[in-house]
């Protein structure tokens, strides 16, 4: 089995380090910002789609200026406020005393998500396969950032399972043809997670391993 986790909204809460980096681009283009909040919406997709969803719609076309302005303050302030949510440690951890491989999958700058991983699990991180945004390979919800990560792990891929906070999740496992799960905690809701056919829904890190257990008996 490999386990794929997302990484924003799912591993770590980044929405107010993301929130306060567009909304410092849209002040020095002098556009509206938007509530922290509201940027749960618009995330998931990359970094340009987010800068586009936060301009104005008569203001599309600098999604270019803001995307520029938005990457050179997140360089510098990403792990601010950013952090583990609650039982995420303890998870990967047990994940690994299992003996399965664990590998997080993200739309977020490739630099970045290592940068985050490797920071706030440090003890683990060597053990746990990267791949983000570098521009070699589609987006989510394509699938081949998954297939990348289980021709890493031949031995292990007669079970895979995409853990998720939103659609573009649970579409990523579709297209891959794996497991997903959904996660509650996130930026986005149950209701967008059942819509979109999640497979498994959690309220918790803690009802993870269950689930786990449940896919690797049933092999």
């Amino acid at each position: 089995m490999i386990v794929i986790f997302d990484l924003d909204g799912t591993l770590v809460n980044s929405i107010t380090d993301l929130a306060n980096a567009v909304n410092y681009g849209l002040k020095q283009l002098k556009y509206p910002q938007h509530p922290t909040e509201s940027y749960k919406q618009m995330v998931g997709n990359g970094a340009k789609i987010l800068c586009h969803c936060a301009l104005p719609d008569d203001k599309k076309e600098d999604t270019d200026k803001l995307l520029a302005v938005f990457k050179e303050y997140y360089d510098r302030h990403y792990l601010d406020n950013t952090e583990l949510y609650n039982g995420i440690g303890k998870l990967i951890h047990d994940i690994f005393t299992h003996g399965i491989p664990v590998a997080v999958a993200t739309n977020k700058p490739h630099d970045v998500a290592v940068k985050i991983v490797g920071t706030l699990i440090p003890d683990i991180y060597s053990n746990i396969t990267v791949l983000g945004n570098c521009g070699e390979r589609p987006k989510k919800p394509d699938p081949a950032i998954i297939n990348e990560i289980i021709a890493k792990y031949p031995d292990f891929n007669d079970s895979v399972v995409m853990i998720g906070d939103s659609n573009v999740d649970i579409q990523t496992a579709k297209n891959a043809g794996i497991h997903s799960i959904g996660c509650t905690w996130g930026f986005r809701n149950r209701e967008e997670l059942e819509k979109e056919g999640a497979e498994f829904i959690v309220d918790s890190p803690a009802e993870i391993m269950d689930i786990i257990y449940s896919l690797e008996s049933a092999k």
